[in-house]
């Protein structure tokens, strides 16, 4: 397909311009903009020409000019208002703030920022960023640039994949797994905590596609998701019982002798160790822990190892739980028991995100760090404690100073982050200073000093790889800036100039810092692997372009399968069963299955008997389109309401439609009953939204805690318990 700016026929004022929508999700979808003689956006469509794209985009995206064109975008800078508290609001509009130039706002923010470093130290100003844009520009270029020189504090972001992205590198040692087009060859399709109609809507094709030549498709998901009601069998699992799962299912396939003996001697690391460990994992002990009868688990132990070839998708909800990164692990060793990754159609997927080899040193320039006030690297402020951070870091001096200024893009932590009123108690202190770069006003503009308007895909460049598929993409700009909506690239740019910044990395243009992250050789071609075969002038030429990562073998067809031959990039050089990485640290060297504090089987189930579910919407992206009308209709059956099962309704008189309250030690909200099958007794289900359109300005991360992961330090947003009353 063509990148093409120019009209599609002379006679015709269009033009078509290749986009690629850049929200976090793994289908990174290729999407063509038509653009009128006017230079607004009229359509926006799938590439046809797209393997994985197909021609089709999701729900969310097929109305994205509903985003672009909203009355409400942010369109300019905004200060607060003298006198005008910060705090929660329901406005939608921008009355609290009134309208500046950019010059005034850079030269005011950067102003407070020069006298926060001077007076507490430059570590004592946070940024804060994660996926509200996966381009490569976008998420991470400018802007670490611009805080590694100023000496800001780093940010561990760990909010989203980091506990399954670290469990899964301790087996495998990068993230690669089975192509999506390859699930259609798959006889058995396991979707373990993966939603894939919901939030992976291109696989699912190919997922069709199997089904359709006699493939069963199986979800494992404490929640009946629009997934697992088109299954062929769905188990609903107990929360955070996983990893008993998966060593449960090891102990039926050792036990029977299922196992690929010939793979595991070749490919893999601790097989003697595991086989040990798993004997202890009968099904009888596991039924129990999980809420399955043991007879399921012989199933479906049975089905996968013998059912060739057998596909895994495993998702990253499965590592929100306290023992997450343990059980991530157990279940990615699935496939290396039952030798799955020597066959088209077997294996697994997590993240396909190891396959792009950027060169990432050159775009963020981490060594930045040494010519800052500081002259070392920043210390780290975990995300997932936000929390923490706004509101006790610096109590200890060990810890460094206190956060006096707080820079978000790319996130709207107000709704996401964990602990919702520890944050705002933070958000809410008057010598926190506040900048939010942001398309709408959110739950985290209504504490911020100032909002500064961005732009969509649609009106910025862009370069970017995908964690659902192997294709390099560029996104070229399809329209001007609505208002005086800018990018990341040049905010952080601005914001380096008026610092004094002489570097002449921050002159870079944004097809420079393209270059940069393809690294290119005189002859223009990349250096990074798997792209050797591209240059920047024929991505752009072309929008998309897959990657090369066969060079292992000459034979296409087995040397597509990740993990099937050869070394492995762990430490022993093969598949880890037992992780000496982690003996070393002196952790648990193999996988166990151990209750989460905050679960049914944890003593704090004594107060809060029901465990909770903080749901995404199938029509959102974590809290982004939450604000557009039409998404609220289609989600509108699930919005502010508690999905409860008939029994636990019934044992505390509720009815559907009752408004009851939902709490625990961190918070409550108050939402309507939902009585529902679609939770099994003992779970409760609500769903992510902006606090500042429900009754009580809260939304369900009022409820989780800051507790961290086994592996990776990252947020256990359903390892959460509550209870519930009807109200009135």
């Amino acid at each position: 397909m063509q990148a093409s700016t120019k009209t599609t026929q002379s006679s015709s004022p269009l033009r078509v311009v290749h986009t690629v929508c850049s929200h976090d999700c793994p289908d990174s979808c290729a999407v063509l903009v038509t653009v009128d003689g006017t230079g607004r956006a009229v359509k926006v469509a799938g590439d046809p020409n797209h393997p994985v794209t197909q021609g089709f985009l999701c729900g969310k995206v097929a109305k994205y000019l509903d985003r672009v064109y909203s009355p409400e975008r942010v369109l300019y800078p905004l200060k607060r208002k003298f006198g005008a508290p910060k705090g929660p609001s329901k406005e939608r509009s921008n009355s609290t703030f009134e309208r500046v130039s950019w010059d005034q706002a850079l030269d005011e923010i950067t102003g407070r920022l020069r006298q926060i470093a001077d007076e507490h130290g430059p570590e004592s100003i946070l940024p804060y960023s994660y996926a509200g844009t996966m381009g490569l520009l976008g998420y991470g270029s400018m802007d670490r640039r611009f805080f590694h020189r100023l000496g800001a504090s780093q940010l561990d972001r760990t909010i989203c994949a980091e506990a399954g992205g670290q469990a899964w590198n301790l087996v495998y040692g990068r993230k690669l797994g089975t192509a999506n087009q390859d699930f259609a060859a798959a006889k058995l399709i396991l979707a373990w905590g993966a939603n894939i109609h919901g939030n992976n809507i291109h696989l699912w094709p190919f997922v069709e596609q199997a089904r359709r030549n006699g493939a069963r498709l199986i979800v494992i998901d404490p929640y009946r998701t629009r997934t697992a009601g088109l299954a062929d069998w769905h188990i609903a699992i107990h929360p955070g019982t996983d990893a008993a799962l998966a060593l449960g299912m090891m102990h039926v396939i050792l036990r029977d002798g299922l196992e690929d003996r010939s793979y595991i001697d070749q490919m893999t690391h601790g097989f003697d160790e595991l086989n040990a460990r798993v004997r202890e994992y009968t099904p009888e002990r596991v039924a129990v822990w999980t809420g399955l009868r043991p007879a399921e688990i012989e199933q479906l132990a049975c089905e996968y190892a013998t059912t060739r070839p057998a596909a895994l998708r495993l998702n990253y909800g499965v590592q929100r739980s306290e023992n997450g990164g343990t059980a991530v692990r157990a279940i990615a060793m699935l496939p290396a028991l039952t030798g799955s990754w020597r066959e088209r159609g077997g294996g697994a997927q997590l993240s396909l995100s190891g396959s792009f080899q950027w060169n990432k040193q050159a775009l963020e320039r981490p060594d930045l760090m040494l010519d800052s006030p500081l002259g070392r690297p920043a210390r780290v402020v975990n995300m997932s404690r936000l929390g923490h951070a706004l509101t006790e870091l610096g109590a200890d001096p060990r810890e460094g100073p206190r956060v006096h200024a707080l820079f978000v893009y790319n996130s709207n932590p107000g709704a996401v982050a964990p602990n919702q009123n520890a944050v705002r108690r933070g958000l809410l202190r008057s010598d926190l200073f506040t900048v939010v770069h942001e398309q709408f006003l959110t739950d985290t503009t209504d504490y911020a000093d100032y909002v500064l308007p961005a732009t969509t895909f649609l009106e910025h460049e862009e370069i970017q790889g995908a964690y659902g598929h192997t294709f390099v993409q560029h996104s070229a700009q399809a329209i001007e800036p609505l208002g005086e909506a800018r990018s990341n690239v040049w905010l952080f740019t601005q914001l380096a100039a008026r610092m004094g910044f002489t570097e002449p990395c921050f002159r870079d243009t944004p097809q420079q810092m393209m270059e940069q992250a393809l690294d290119p050789d005189e002859n223009g071609l990349s250096r990074n692997p798997g792209m050797r075969h591209i240059a920047l002038a024929s991505l752009i030429d072309r929008g998309h372009i897959a990657l090369q990562l066969r060079d292992a073998r000459p034979d296409d067809m087995e040397a597509s399968l990740p993990f099937s031959f050869g070394a492995v990039e762990t430490p022993s050089g093969k598949i880890e069963f037992y992780s000496d990485q982690l003996a070393a640290a002196s952790q648990d060297p193999l996988p166990a299955f151990v209750a989460p504090t905050e679960s049914r089987l944890g003593t704090a189930a004594e107060r809060y008997p029901l465990e909770f579910l903080p749901r995404k919407a199938d029509h959102y992206m974590n809290s982004t389109f939450a604000n557009l009308d039409g998404h609220r209709r289609v989600e509108a059956d699930t919005a502010q309401r508690l999905e409860m099962h008939p029994a636990d309704a019934a044992a505390r008189g509720i009815a559907d439609g009752d408004p009851v309250r939902v709490w625990n030690d961190r918070g409550s909200i108050t939402l309507a009953a939902m009585i529902s099958s679609r939770v099994v007794s003992g779970v409760v289900a609500g769903r992510m939204d902006w606090g500042k359109l429900s009754a009580d300005a809260q939304n369900v991360n009022a409820l989780t805690s800051e507790r961290l992961t086994d592996i990776g330090a990252a947020a256990t947003f359903y390892s959460t318990l509550v209870e519930v009353e009807r109200l009135g």
